[in-house]
């Protein structure tokens, strides 16, 4: 019977097939392992620490102090700050945390640094095992120019594209010219669809540059861009790879994340269905050449566009991927306790023919996003209400518990629900029933538009690619649902610096207390009410001529100006939201009769920008 780390997926399984994710023989290989990141992936490593009995550091912003990865830690310690640039890749910050805690590893996970050649270079010259790929990988491969070159050098191509940065929109336009359009910009040192913007034509290109460069900044610390022909109607396939520091590497079969909006995925699966065994093998082997060639260790991603049966290299991941836990589903590989495991020096337990696919897997990425009508506009907010399926083969891996606050400055990703069939049928069906007895009041969810997709003929048949959800799927009727009426946020908290005493020693501490634990209002006052939840979502204005931003966030840019004359659909500000950028457009045509915010100014839900007459 399988006994490995998916302990819950006993379907049709071999009585001879073996844990290949057994590294127990190996010692403990870490003392202490900081874990720079956040959310579920933080938990995620948290986790698989603790199952090997190495304590945890967890870092946390502001406004994460009381997060959940911060709960589940042994130690946390403060970064400051509320926004990503100020806390999570504040790299001081954090290797301050490295030195105080003593830890003798760090843990990236996926987004702020773990795709930093910097910031691994930082913590191995302090003596710290970085858990991922050596620096010079991560330099490689990071860049996506130089890693579409090394690619190329082991016979592994890709799509037509730049070898060099973008200079400007010049270059842009000029490849539109010859390769034809639409073209895609994207961000040299990201992934995830995070500054990638589709160009149709060479009208676009100036604003989609600015764009795509602003949100680089943004997610990952650097704006470099370059440019690339954009495929049709492609699928996005990936491989898994994990390569130990004695030159042995394995592909873990393939996932298929065709089921994506604005470049970033919703659902993922494992095998990749309708998949060729000989493309599996082929894109597999294409995946250790890219590896091998630059000299990759730990867990990696190469990725690759599959269309009329054949396939073009995209891009590697040098971290672990979100989707991982499709691939541990059915190979029953602990991806992360095999990070552990190679980054302390051991050999891979297993062979390229030790690797079984067993069933199939699917995940589903619970953003806080209201998709009605297709429009996925982000959901910041508390979660006043959560309750995660259960059943057989269900797994869900969370960042946020009942009552915490999903923050309009950090990724939208709640948690991750996987499910596991013994064929892909098997596993829709149950994807779709915990979906439904899933429930999340508080914040708008992708939830809806995730059943729409499992239940559509064309993902049944694997007729979808990743054009497909934007231009097929009608979503014209789906709604988030309505937040509870008694639901509320948690009480806010509020900094108070107190004198203790402990074994006769005075301490000066800072306590974060609840406002209704505060002095008693004076005779006559009134506290301070709890704050309602309610759900996110709407339209750029109201029709009258008030122009509304749907969510909290950030103006980021202002394309109008007063006495400008604006037609319906008219974009008149960019707002920035949970790392997204929206536009807000005119509901009604007119005159701009009054701007209201500037470049740079946060706003909330519901706040007029402009005034249309």
């Amino acid at each position: 019977m399988f006994e490995g780390p998916v302990c819950f997926r006993l379907e049709a399984i071999s009585a001879n097939h073996t844990d290949v994710s057994d590294a127990s023989s190996a010692p403990t290989p870490f003392r202490k392992v900081l874990i720079a990141n956040r959310g579920e992936i933080a938990v995620r490593v948290i986790r698989a620490c603790q199952e090997q009995g190495i304590a945890t550091v967890a870092v946390y912003s502001e406004l994460d102090r009381t997060a959940l990865h911060v709960r589940l830690a042994d130690e946390a310690y403060a970064l400051g700050g509320q926004t990503a640039a100020e806390s999570y890749l504040n790299t001081e910050a954090i290797l301050d945390a490295i030195e105080r805690s003593g830890a003798d590893a760090v843990h990236p996970g996926y987004g702020f640094f773990s795709e930093n050649a910097d910031f691994a270079r930082a913590i191995t010259d302090r003596g710290v095992t970085f858990i991922g790929p050596p620096p010079e990988a991560i330099e490689v491969m990071g860049d996506k120019i130089s890693a579409r070159e090394a690619a190329e050098k082991v016979g592994v191509h890709g799509v037509p594209g730049v070898t060099e940065f973008l200079t400007g929109p010049d270059a842009v336009t000029a490849f539109g010219s010859e390769h034809g359009w639409p073209v895609a910009i994207k961000a040299a040192f990201g992934g995830g669809g995070r500054g990638m913007k589709v160009v149709h034509s060479a009208d676009e290109v100036e604003d989609a540059l600015a764009s795509a460069q602003r949100e680089a900044l943004n997610y990952f610390g650097r704006d470099e861009c370059y440019v690339e022909r954009y495929l049709t109607k492609p699928r996005h396939i990936e491989i898994q790879v994990l390569c130990d520091n004695h030159g042995n590497g394995v592909y873990l079969t393939t996932r298929d994340c065709s089921a994506q909006r604005r470049h970033q995925k919703l659902v993922e699966e494992a095998p990749a269905p309708a998949m060729p065994a000989e493309i599996e093998t082929a894109m597999g082997e294409a995946a250790l050449k890219v590896a091998h060639g630059c000299g990759y260790t730990n867990a990696g991603t190469v990725e690759f566009l599959y269309e009329d049966g054949g396939f073009h290299y995209l891009e590697m991941n040098t971290r672990l991927q979100v989707e991982h836990p499709v691939t541990e589903m059915v190979t029953g590989v602990d991806l992360v306790a095999m990070q552990l495991h190679v980054a302390a020096g051991g050999t891979l337990p297993f062979t390229q023919d030790d690797i079984e696919v067993d069933g199939h897997a699917i995940e589903i990425r619970i953003n806080a996003e209201d998709p009605a009508g297709g429009a996925f506009l982000p959901s910041p907010g508390p979660i006043t209400k959560l309750r995660i399926p259960g059943g057989y083969g269900v797994r869900y891996d969370g960042g946020y518990d009942e009552g915490d606050e999903i923050s309009q400055y950090y990724d939208n990703l709640a948690g991750k629900l996987i499910c596991w069939g013994a064929d892909r049928d098997i596993a829709i069906a149950r994807t779709i029933r915990a979906l439904k007895e899933m429930i999340i009041e508080g914040v708008a969810t992708t939830i809806p538009a995730d059943i729409a997709i499992l239940e559509h003929p064309d993902f049944a048949a694997v007729e979808h690619s990743t054009k497909w959800v934007e231009e097929v799927l009608d979503l014209s009727s789906t709604a988030a649902p309505a937040p509870s009426a008694d639901g509320e946020a948690a009480e806010p908290t509020v900094k108070r610096d107190v004198t203790v005493e402990v074994n006769g020693k005075r301490f000066q501490v800072a306590m974060w207390v609840p406002e209704s634990a505060m002095a008693a209002a004076p005779a006559g006052g009134k506290k301070k009410a709890k704050r309602r939840s309610s759900g996110s979502g709407g339209s750029g204005g109201s029709g009258s001529g008030e122009v509304t931003v749907p969510m909290q966030g950030t103006i980021v840019k202002i394309l109008a100006e007063v006495g400008q004359e604006v037609a319906v659909g008219d974009t008149i500000v960019v707002l920035e939201a949970m790392k997204m950028e929206n536009n807000v457009n005119a509901e009604k045509a007119g005159t701009i009769k009054e701007l209201r915010v500037e470049a740079g100014q946060s706003v909330g839900g519901g706040d007029i920008v402009a005034i249309i007459e």
